[in-house]
């Protein structure tokens, strides 16, 4: 079964330098080719143009920028507004989590520092250090950090959201518990601490996740990722039609939807159907072809159908992308003998 959590990352190398404007007429003349033709970006584009050393309109192409998954330029035209305007605690902090995400833990911490130095009060950079914090697993300075947002904001609900995943990272499931639903009733639609519930409570097989996740689906029907987990919710406790119905649902919703396709393809096996199970991960490695848990469910599916060609040379394949894959070795030498 695929876990809700993949999560693939990338690394940057990133320049750290700020670059101020130099009042050159060069300054002004704005890319218009690849993302820079996306409208979300070419109008910001259009305004810098007139005003190039706006520094909040590089933050604003920035955020667009991050919209469409193009950090790596995003962060120039961050450094840029630094460079204009080095008061904004904002694009302090907007470059220390951009490097956070991809990360850069270590270069993530001057920014958020920086952030917090031009201006103490400010709850973004507080509770962006915080994440970092959690990450690296400094959990009494997180919760300084959320203390501080929460003393000048006592509604503040990331900050209670945050508490919850310190606790979590703890072991202390009570006090996440009481930390994620103070979130949620301070604003009933935080969709992060509801999905937090929704998971919790699922560990413990309590059906009351499932109206969690219909309330986390309900408060962003974007991401799938409630859906997804309510499915996985009825697949564990045996529920297989409910399950296979949801992620029908997900696959329409998002037709490269893999985890939907791979996990259907687990209950089919489960179920005897073999050839509908195959054709599930046939989807996955069209989606995926590096994905070596499907060629090896796929060719156990062949190798359960007594067509062992097509299994050996599927576990063949997993070994390419996963050359110690354990499972495939064992199938090869089963079906070798």
């Amino acid at each position: 079964m695929k876990n809700i959590y993949l999560f693939a990352s990338i690394v940057l190398s990133i320049c750290m330098a700020s670059c101020g404007g130099s009042g050159k007429k060069t300054d002004t003349i704005q890319p218009k080719d690849g993302v820079f033709a996306h409208p979300s970006v070419a109008s910001i584009s259009l305004e810098i143009e007139a005003d190039p050393k706006n520094a909040a309109l590089f933050f604003k192409r920035a955020k667009a920028l991050r919209d469409l998954n193009e950090d790596s330029i995003a962060l120039k035209d961050f450094e840029q507004a630094v460079g204009l305007d080095s008061t904004k605690a904002k694009y302090f902090s907007a470059i220390g989590e951009l490097l956070f995400e991809h990360k850069d833990v270590d270069g993530s911490v001057k920014w958020f520092k920086k952030a917090i130095q031009i201006d103490p009060k400010d709850p973004v950079a507080h509770l962006k250090y915080a994440k970092m914090l959690v990450f690296i697993g400094e959990n009494q300075k997180a919760f300084t950090e959320i203390n501080t947002v929460l003393r000048q904001d006592p509604y503040n609900s990331e900050a209670y959201f945050l508490k919850g995943v310190v606790y979590k990272t703890m072991k202390d499931t009570g006090k996440a518990i009481s930390s994620f639903q103070t979130s949620v009733q301070v604003d009933p639609q935080y969709q992060p601490s509801i999905l937090q519930l929704a998971l919790i409570y699922a560990a413990r097989q309590d059906s009351l996740s499932l109206r969690y996740f219909d309330n986390a689906y309900a408060a962003d029907t974007s991401q799938l990722v409630a859906l997804y987990g309510k499915a996985m919710f009825y697949q564990d406790n045996g529920q297989f039609d409910k399950a296979k119905a949801i992620y029908k649902k997900c696959i329409i919703r998002d037709p490269q939807y893999t985890d939907a396709y791979f996990n259907t393809g687990w209950i089919l096996m489960h179920e005897d159907s073999l050839e509908k199970a195959a054709r599930q991960f046939d989807f996955v490695v069209k989606i995926e072809p590096d994905n070596a848990e499907a060629y090896y469910n796929r060719g156990l599916c062949y190798e359960l159908m007594k067509r062992p060609e097509q299994a050996i040379g599927d576990y063949r394949q997993a070994l390419e992308f996963v050359p110690g894959y354990k499972e495939p070795k064992d199938g090869i030498n089963r079906l070798s003998k």
